[in-house]
């Protein structure tokens, strides 16, 4: 396992933690990175320290040597976009390779990259991860690998204790789309949890009892991410922060996502009709930079408060 040499494509908000926690932490040989914007990878590689990571400025130089490829990108059509340049390109040995995705993409696109990539003798493992870049950047993600067992045992040195706290091993011959579909509904939970966080904070301040209030009981009695989302909301932080920590684009692309999941299984989820209708509030005010603890200030807004709460 010391003999895998690892690349990285993708340098968003996870991305960037992922892919450090493995220059510092990971058993590999070596870290090639690469990101659409090269010179955000360049600048990136430099914060790492000296020989943790190179830089490559195509895709294919980047793949070819690897032995392990990480692709974390923000949705489908950009995961599409790199599996079809890797297959392309002759010059690439596939065979033998392991590709995992830490992407949020339908299901059916893991199942489309997973059927291409085998048909070349390399092995795909959809492994969407759950957490905050807070989370990402210090190895605290929840990792779901699914895909050929022995594909998921090469990626595991990479997994807990190196960017993940846990795992839910779904590897083994059943669908890779498995992991998707979990990511999807998971992110689905985390989205109508802050839809519902910022009515109530609203309703508080509108019944009088005071949003500060509310903050309070959510920190004793749930704490976790949505204590931090409060704080978030409370301190303006959804609309003013430049760079969005879950834009509100890719956040609609999951919910549509599984609007057509549940379709499919004959059933409506309408509670994400009703955060996919302040997402799209946010997006006319916000722009893409919208962030989903935005949703508290589309709720201000339709309740007739500022979008801002500190007007």
């Amino acid at each position: 396992m010391a003999e895998e040499r690892v690349a990285w494509l993708g340098l968003g908000n996870i991305g960037r933690g992922m892919s450090k926690n493995i220059a510092q932490k990971g058993p590999q040989t070596s870290l090639v990175l690469y990101n659409r914007t090269v010179a955000k990878a360049v600048a990136f590689a430099e914060t790492l320290g000296p020989n943790k990571a190179t830089v490559a400025s195509t895709i294919p130089d980047a793949v070819r040597d690897a032995s392990l490829v990480f692709i974390c990108v923000g949705d489908d059509h950009a995961l599409d976009q790199i599996i079809s340049t890797i297959l392309a390109d002759p010059t690439i040995p596939l065979a033998g390779k392991v590709i995992a995705d830490c992407s949020t993409v339908h299901p059916d696109t893991s199942r489309r990259m997973h059927a291409a990539l085998a048909d070349r003798g390399a092995a795909f493992v959809a492994c969407p991860v759950f957490g905050a870049p807070a989370f990402a950047d210090a190895g605290q993600l929840v990792v779901v690998p699914a895909g050929d067992a022995a594909a998921v045992a090469r990626l595991k040195p990479f997994l807990d204790g190196v960017t993940a706290r846990a795992t839910i091993d779904m590897s083994g011959p059943d669908d890779v789309g498995r992991a998707t579909t979990l990511k999807i509904l998971g992110n689905t939970f985390i989205l109508n949890t802050v839809e519902t966080l910022a009515e109530g904070l609203v309703a508080a301040e509108k019944a009088g009892l005071g949003a500060d209030v509310y903050q309070q009981w959510i920190h004793a009695l749930i704490g976790g991410m949505f204590a931090k989302y409060a704080d978030r909301m409370c301190s303006g932080d959804y609309y003013t922060r430049e760079e969005p920590l879950f834009a509100v684009d890719l956040a609609r692309k999951d919910l549509r996502h599984a609007a057509t999941l549940a379709g499919e299984a004959g059933m409506r989820m309408r509670s994400v009709e009703v955060t996919d209708g302040y997402l799209e509030a946010l997006k006319e005010e916000r722009g893409e930079k919208g962030d989903i603890a935005g949703i508290y200030g589309a709720v201000r807004k339709e309740s007739g408060l500022p979008f801002e709460n500190d007007k």
